[in-house]
C-alpha cells in the first residue's frame, strides 16, 4: 500500500509530506485547491510524462517521492529481481524534474528508467476518472483478469503446457522435413562420398605417420652412412666395441681365476652389456637393409596425394576424414529410414495438437461461464451507481485453430454501452470521467480479490448525488477492506464513507498561490463535510446533517 507521498516545489505545492493509512481515504477541496496536482505528481513519480510545467516558478527543480509497504510475494519484487536490483518490503520510489525537462528516476536509491518505473506504477497504483487509468482498460488484461474471476489459472498452465508442446511437436517435424529434403537432395553425393571414404580408410593419425615414413626414405642416404658408421664401431674385428668387449672379458676371467672368483659378478655385466651390444648391432643391419629400400616412396607419395586431394574435396583435415566417414554412414542410415521417423514426428504432432484442442475447448467453454457470471455481477452493481440504462458484457470471442495461442482459443473484452439500446463499445475506447470511473468501480468491487494494488478514484462523484452518491460510497468503503482506496470527491455522502479525510486548500502567501493538505481530525471531518453539503456557508442544519453522514 501506499504509505507516503513528499513533494517539493511541484506547481503550486512548495513542501508537501503526506502519510496514508490502510481503507478508505477521501480527498475534498474547492474546485481548483489543487486535487488534481497531487494526481499529477503521484502519476509523475510512478513514470508519468514529465512535463516542465511541473517545475514551480522560480525553481530549479521539482522532487517527488513515494513510499510503498507491500507484502512479500508482490509482483513488483520479482520485478526488480529480474533488473537485479536490491529492495525492502518498504519501498521507495523518487523522480526528480528539472526545470530544462530532464528528469531521473530512483528505487531505493538506485538509478532505473522511465520505462521500468512505469512498469512498476502499473503494479502499485491504479488511478481510475479523468486523467488517467491502468490495468483493466488494457484490453490485453481482460483475458488474465476474466480467468482469475473464474479461478481457471490451473487450466490455464494445462492448456499453456500443451501448448508448447504442440509448438515443439510442430518445430521437431518442419526440422526432420527440412533436414530430411536436404539429405535427399545430397543422396548422390553422399553415396559416392562414402564410397570413396570406405575405399580409402584412412586413418586418424595416418597422415602424421606417413609423413614420417616419407622423411625417413628420401634422406635414406644420409641415414644409412650414419648407421653404418655406428655398426662399424660397434663390430670391427680389431678395434670394435665388442671386440674390445671380448678383450676385457679375457682380462677379468684371468683376474678372476687368480682371485678365486673374486670378479664373478664383474664378468656378468659384462656379458650382459656384450649381448645387448650384438642385439643393437643386429637390429641396426635390420634397418640397413630396411632403409636400403626406397621403392616404398612412389606408394606413400600417391596415399598422402590420395589424402589430401579428398580432404580438399570435403574442406577438412585429414585427420577428420574418418570422422565424416561414419557420419555419412549414420546420414545414409536415418535417409534409408527417414521416412518412418517423419510418420512417427507427424503422428506425436497431431497428438499433442488435438491435445491441446481438447483442453482449450474445455477452458472455453468456463470462460464463457465466468464471462457471463461476471457480467451479470457487474450489471447488478450499475443501477444504484446511477447508471440503469448502461449495460455491461463481457465478450468472449471463440477463435479459429489459425489464431491459436498459448491463452487458448479465446479473445476476450470486456464490451459497456452507457445508453439503453446503445451498441456495446470496448470497455478502453469510452471517453473516460465519472460515468466511467463508476463502471471501474463496478468492476473493482467483483474482482477485489485479484490485484495487490492501491486505487485512487477522482471525481467518481461526477453528476451524481443523494441514494446514488450513497451507494458509491458503499461500495468504495466495501473496496477499501480489501484494497487501499484513495477517492477525490465533491459529494458528502462519499466523503462520509472515509476513514481518513485529507482537505487540500489553496492560499495565497507572499504574492503568490500555494497549495497545501491538511488530515483532519473528527471536528474538522464534520466541518468539511458540512461545507460540502450546504456550501460556502455553514449551518446548524448542514452541520446536523454532516454528523448523520458521518454514522
Amino acid at each position: 500500500m501506499l504509505t507516503s507521498l513528499n513533494i517539493q516545489h511541484f506547481v503550486l505545492i512548495d513542501q508537501l509530506s503526506l502519510t496514508f493509512d490502510k481503507g478508505f481515504s477521501v480527498f475534498t477541496g474547492e474546485t481548483g485547491a489543487g486535487k488534481s496536482i497531487l494526481l499529477d505528481a503521484l502519476s509523475l513519480v510512478l513514470g508519468g510524462r514529465a512535463e516542465t510545467r511541473f517545475v514551480a516558478k522560480n525553481e530549479d527543480q521539482a522532487v517527488i517521492s513515494a513510499g510503498f509497504t507491500l507484502p512479500q510475494k508482490h509482483p513488483v519484487f520479482q520485478i526488480l529481481d529480474e533488473q537485479g536490483l536490491s529492495h525492502e518490503d518498504d519501498l521507495i520510489i523518487r523522480r526528480t524534474l528539472s526545470k530544462d525537462g530532464k528528469s531521473k528516476c530512483f528505487v531505493c536509491d538506485q538509478p532505473v528508467s522511465v520505462g521500468l518505473l512505469k512498469t512498476l506504477g502499473e503494479n502499485l497504483v491504479e488511478i481510475h476518472g479523468q486523467f488517467a487509468t491502468h490495468s483493466l482498460l488494457n484490453p490485453n488484461t481482460h483475458i488474465a483478469t476474466l480467468d482469475e474471476y473464474g479461478h481457471l489459472e490451473k487450466k490455464v498452465k494445462e492448456v499453456q503446457s500443451l501448448w508448447h508442446k504442440w509448438q515443439n511437436a510442430k518445430h521437431a517435424v518442419n526440422d526432420f522435413e527440412n533436414k530430411l529434403a536436404e539429405q535427399r537432395s545430397d543422396e548422390n553425393f553422399m553415396r559416392e562420398s562414402l564410397d570413396e571414404l570406405e575405399k580409402l580408410n584412412p586413418k586418424a593419425d595416418e597422415e602424421e605417420n606417413l609423413t614420417r615414413r616419407r622423411t625417413e626414405l628420401m634422406n635414406a642416404e644420409h641415414i644409412i652412412e650414419n648407421i653404418k658408421n655406428a655398426c662399424a664401431l660397434l663390430g670391427d674385428e680389431e678395434q670394435g666395441i665388442l671386440r674390445l668387449i671380448s678383450k676385457t672379458d679375457g682380462q677379468l676371467m684371468g683376474a678372476n681365476k687368480i682371485t678365486n672368483g673374486r670378479f664373478e659378478n664383474e664378468i656378468e655385466q659384462l656379458a650382459n652389456a656384450q649381448n645387448l651390444l650384438a642385439d643393437l648391432s643386429d637390429n641396426l643391419e635390420h634397418c640397413l637393409n630396411d632403409l636400403g629400400d626406397t621403392s616404398e616412396l612412389p606408394s606413400i607419395d600417391e596415399r598422402l596425394f590420395q589424402l589430401r586431394d579428398l580432404a580438399r574435396k570435403h574442406h577438412m583435415e585429414i585427420a577428420d576424414l574418418p570422422k565424416l566417414k561414419d557420419k555419412l554412414g549414420h546420414d545414409l542410415k536415418m535417409l534409408n529410414h527417414g521416412e518412418d521417423e517423419l510418420i512417427r514426428l507427424k503422428r506425436a504432432c497431431e497428438d499433442a495438437r488435438l491435445d491441446y484442442l481438447t483442453k482449450a475447448h474445455e477452458l472455453s467453454k468456463e470462460r464463457h461461464m465466468a464471462g457471463e457470471k461476471l457480467a451479470k455481477a457487474v450489471i447488478k452493481e450499475l443501477p444504484d451507481l446511477k447508471l440503469e440504462k448502461a449495460t455491461f458484457h463481457v465478450d468472449v470471442l471463440d477463435l479459429d485453430e489459425s489464431m491459436a495461442s498459448a491463452n487458448g482459443l479465446n479473445q476476450i473484452t470486456f464490451m459497456i454501452a452507457t445508453n439503453k439500446g446503445a451498441d456495446l463499445t470496448p470497455i478502453h475506447k469510452c471517453a473516460s470521467g465519472g460515468e466511467l470511473a463508476r463502471f471501474m468501480l463496478a468492476l473493482k468491487v467483483n474482482l477485489a480479490d485479484l490485484s495487490n494494488t492501491t486505487l485512487i478514484f477522482d471525481e467518481i462523484d461526477t453528476g451524481i448525488s443523494g441514494a446514488t452518491a450513497s451507494a458509491v460510497g458503499e461500495r468504495l468503503a466495501r473496496l477499501a477492506e480489501s484494497h487501499q482506496t484513495l477517492v477525490i470527491t465533491h459529494s458528502p455522502q462519499v466523503a462520509g464513507f472515509g476513514k481518513n479525510h485529507y482537505l487540500v486548500q489553496k492560499a495565497d502567501v507572499e504574492n503568490r498561490t500555494v497549495t497545501s493538505v491538511q488530515k483532519l481530525d473528527k471536528f474538522g471531518r464534520l466541518e468539511e463535510i458540512a461545507r460540502l453539503v450546504s456550501g460556502a456557508k455553514i449551518t446548524d442544519k448542514s452541520r446536523e446533517l454532516a454528523k448523520e453522514l458521518l454514522k
